[in-house]
């Protein structure tokens, strides 16, 4: 299937048009307002405190770290450029698993006492960054991303998955190779995982960050709580239930870690898996059981269809989270495992991947009108968008317009921090962006580790194109 690019549209109007062509709506700025007087330049008051400004750099792993969890060099070069990016809100910027088993792959960062000083070092990096090359850090608000991977899990070796699950899954665990309940958590694992949070939280207030994200998003442990409706016991079933374990994480690091702020980044809605049709193009994959969709009981968000939205319990969600005093919320969706296109729009997609089923503008717009109403929603708290990186040239445009109107109080970045980091400094400033750095969704930083390779921007980035992995990845790209 064939869509516009983005590239290809020269002035706002193209753009628009471009977006209403796709069948989609977004707000855009026609003129972008630099400084602290512009909605992207603005300070956002925040217990008593301010962040900077309104732009938010998502965790973004790199599969580069030790096998006993400790960040390299390229982890340490990644943060860095965190740091000089300008934007004033750091969401984790690294997934950091809680455990061992818990990793998604066997260089994923997992927080202990034999990592704990190095990765305080990544946080002090990045902070010393900040100040040589933006300026005072006393407006920045540096967390750290907490997770256990769950279903999804590989601690041990790259393409051996070894889950940990909360329920059975119609779809996912014939992908998984699950055929039976020995990978099935119980009460007791989960209550004892929820403590091991907590120790990671304390571990993490050791190191100097302001806040934790209790990770409940995109497929991983946190995520398939949400939406564990057929489970039994405290953790499953209602709403309260599939929420009890947030909440009892919440307790503990204000127990144990007087202070720290908790912070949760969830996927607001999901959809069915996909898989690859014969054409090459995403697909609902069959369930038994689903009569075109109507019945997929499993989507947290989603209307009972497979392919809808309905946010009353996400909204729900944000009322618990209120109630708990947790204020910083960062809104995703789906799962880069099973419906990347709805997560993680682009045009190309990854080596495992499948062609879009619609204009990944439709996908953007999606997330931009469902964090806007989970933001009317709650008002009083502090929300991150995320899916802004297909918008390339006229993201500066649609991220002004949507903090302007209310709709997100920060912009969240991700792959666009890894071609061009500098993206938040040179809009505040109000230069030109550099059109050769701006990410093209090309996945390859998600096709390099479905690889066994280290993530990076390998067409854009010339660091990652002169390293010997990029020959690697062009071969297997090719195969």
């Amino acid at each position: 299937m064939s869509y516009r690019r983005i590239a290809s549209d020269r002035t706002i109007e193209q753009f628009l048009a471009h977006v209403a062509a796709a069948g989609a709506e977004l707000p855009a700025d026609a003129e972008l307002v630099a400084g602290r007087e512009g909605p992207l330049g603005r300070p956002a008051t925040h217990r008593g405190g301010e962040i900077g400004n309104r732009f938010c750099i998502l965790p973004m792993e790199g599969w580069d770290g030790t096998t006993d969890g400790r960040p390299s060099d390229l982890t340490r070069r990644r943060w860095e450029n965190f740091g000089r990016s300008g934007a004033k809100l750091i969401w984790g910027g690294e997934a950091v698993a809680v455990r061992a088993d818990g990793r998604a792959n066997p260089n994923q960062l997992w927080i202990h006492d034999g990592s704990l000083a190095e990765i305080e070092g990544l946080r002090n990096l990045l902070v010393a960054t900040h100040e040589r090359e933006v300026g005072p850090a006393r407006d920045l608000l540096v967390g750290l991303q907490l997770t256990h991977s769950g279903r999804f899990a590989r601690p041990t070796e790259k393409f051996r998955p070894e889950p940990r699950i909360v329920y059975r899954h119609p779809i996912l665990d014939g992908r998984l190779g699950i055929a039976s309940d020995d990978c099935l958590l119980t009460d007791d694992d989960v209550a004892t995982l929820r403590d091991d949070f907590v120790q990671a939280a304390a571990m993490a207030q050791k190191a100097g960050f302001a806040f934790v994200d209790v990770k409940h998003c995109h497929g991983y442990f946190g995520h398939e709580l949400l939406s564990a409706v057929d489970r039994p016991g405290k953790y499953g079933g209602s709403l309260e239930n599939r929420l009890r374990f947030l909440a009892e994480v919440v307790a503990g690091v204000r127990a144990e870690a007087p202070g720290l702020e908790v912070a949760v980044r969830v996927s607001a809605f999901d959809w069915i898996p996909f898989q690859k049709g014969t054409d090459g193009v995403g697909a609902p994959a069959p369930v038994e059981g689903v009569d075109g969709g109507n019945g997929y009981r499993y989507a947290f968000g989603g209307d009972g269809t497979g392919l809808g939205i309905d946010l009353s319990e996400p909204k729900r969600m944000l009322d618990r989270l209120a109630a708990l005093d947790v204020r910083l919320v960062c809104v995703s969706c789906g799962s880069p495992y099973y419906n990347p296109h709805i997560q993680r729009p682009a045009l190309f997609p990854p080596s495992d991947g499948y062609l879009p089923p619609e204009d990944p503008l439709a996908g953007v717009a999606r997330q931009v009108w469902a964090t806007a109403e989970l933001k009317r929603h709650r008002p009083d708290l502090a929300v991150v968008g995320s899916g802004y990186s297909y918008l390339q040239e006229w993201l500066p445009n649609v991220a002004q317009a949507v903090v302007r109107l209310g709709m997100a109080d920060f912009i969240g970045l991700g792959r666009m921090v890894l071609s061009y980091p500098e993206l938040p400094s040179d809009v505040l400033a109000g230069r030109p962006l550099a059109r050769k750095r701006i990410c093209r969704t090309f996945s390859d930083c998600t096709t390099a580790p479905r690889n066994g390779l280290v993530s990076g921007c390998y067409p854009l980035d010339p660091f990652y194109k002169g390293r010997p992995e990029a020959k690697v990845l062009a071969e297997a790209k090719q195969s």
